[in-house]
């Protein structure tokens, strides 16, 4: 199980990347400079946060930061080969937990095991 979260961990970094390719160079460099000096999160921490990164993105980008959120999720959720749905009401840590759920399901179909 170690290895699965290891990837989805490389597959969330991709996505934060590709989702934050729609600022210049400049703008994600003082994102992440903004992260580690306010927030105490690193970049390659942001998988392990990934509420206080989105709650970094919300003070940094006020209601707009739904943008970002939105193509970093939908990058994650092509990354993992699913279909991204926005639906009302859901929250980035939403997401997040349908996915978690859904790639557990995935694991236990095809190892035949699941986690407690």
């Amino acid at each position: 199980m170690q290895e699965v979260k290891l990837d989805f961990d490389k597959l969330f970094m991709e996505a934060v990347d590709d989702g934050l390719s729609v600022l210049p160079v400049s703008g994600r460099e003082m994102l992440f400079f903004h992260l580690e000096r306010s927030s105490s999160i690193r970049k390659h921490d942001i998988p392990k946060k990934p509420e206080s990164f989105i709650v970094a993105l919300e003070q940094i980008f006020g209601a707009g930061a739904w943008v970002l959120e939105k193509l970093i999720l939908k990058n994650l959720y092509f990354k993992l080969g699913l279909e991204f749905r926005e639906r009302k009401d859901f929250t980035f840590k939403d997401y997040l937990n349908d996915l978690t759920a859904a790639l557990s399901d995935e694991h236990t179909k095809k190892t035949g095991s699941y986690r407690r």
